[in-house]
């Protein structure tokens, strides 16, 4: 597996966090699929390669299988977590649902510190976009939905989309440009929706956004039958409320969200 990681430094050279840096260059590398579903996790090998001893390569693996990136089982030891298709299938349909809600709410309450965190995390976002600096998107799509979580004051429900969102976070790590860009673009409608206090609007964003990469990812395990259902899905919710336009920035507002409002 030499070289699979693509990191071009041995991080062991590195003393600056070497135990957070040997997480994210794992989290990066699942996310990436540079390591396979359902491929070991051999300790030695990989502390081999990154230059480090086995013990952050040991708290990485904790790590990750705490996020639900890595199982580890008796048999196996750890390897990359496989979900099977209907697995995949039935979790993005919850996710969907879930954060429908949560944008719904967040609407409602609109408080202005967190969305100006949102607005933050949505420009940078789409600056790495246009800079195409993908590597920097994965850690950016995940602050951004959960601030979003946050932004909808529900601790019950932000619980849930945690563990909803470490459940899938490689379902929703697009490598494909064109995606990425359609990414932050959705996640611009959505924040747009919340601001203007649209909570069927938001709500439909929401969940047609969740479908939409639950979609894509299917398509790529090649599941013809399932892929369309999920797009059938999305083009379907928000139909009733399609002929609603999303409020767009004035002249000297930030580019993305417009104003905050107080």
């Amino acid at each position: 597996m030499a070289g699979r990681l693509g990191n071009s430094k041995r991080l062991g050279d590195d003393y600056l966090s070497l135990h957070d840096r040997v997480i994210e260059e794992l989290r990066q590398a699942i996310l990436s699929r540079r390591l396979k579903p359902g491929e070991r996790l051999v300790e030695g090998r990989l502390a081999d390669e990154l230059g480090v001893s086995r013990n952050p390569v040991r708290e990485a693996i904790r790590v990750l299988t705490s996020e639900g990136l890595v199982e580890v089982t008796a048999r196996r030891g750890a390897s990359v977590l496989a979900m099977t298709d209907e697995e995949a299938r039935e979790t993005i349909e919850v996710r969907a649902l879930l954060e429908g809600q949560n944008a719904r709410l967040a609407a409602r309450r609109r408080d202005k510190d967190i969305l100006a965190r949102i607005d933050a995390v949505l420009n940078k976002g789409t600056e790495a976009v246009t800079a195409k600096r993908y590597d920097l998107l994965s850690a950016l799509n995940q602050q951004f939905h959960q601030e979003l979580a946050a932004a909808g004051s529900n601790r019950v429900l932000s619980d849930l989309l945690k563990r909803l969102r470490e459940r899938t976070a490689m379902l929703f790590a697009p490598t494909d440009p064109e995606r990425q860009a359609r990414t932050w673009d959705e996640h611009a409608g959505i924040l747009r929706a919340i601001i203007a206090g649209d909570e069927r609007l938001a709500a439909t964003l929401a969940a047609e956004h969740v479908m939409r990469a639950g979609a894509d990812f299917l398509s790529t395990l090649q599941v013809p039958e399932e892929a369309p259902s999920l797009e059938r899905l999305s083009r379907e919710q928000p139909v009733k409320v399609a002929a609603k336009a999303t409020p767009k920035p004035r002249a000297g507002q930030s580019r993305t969200i417009g104003r905050i409002r107080k």
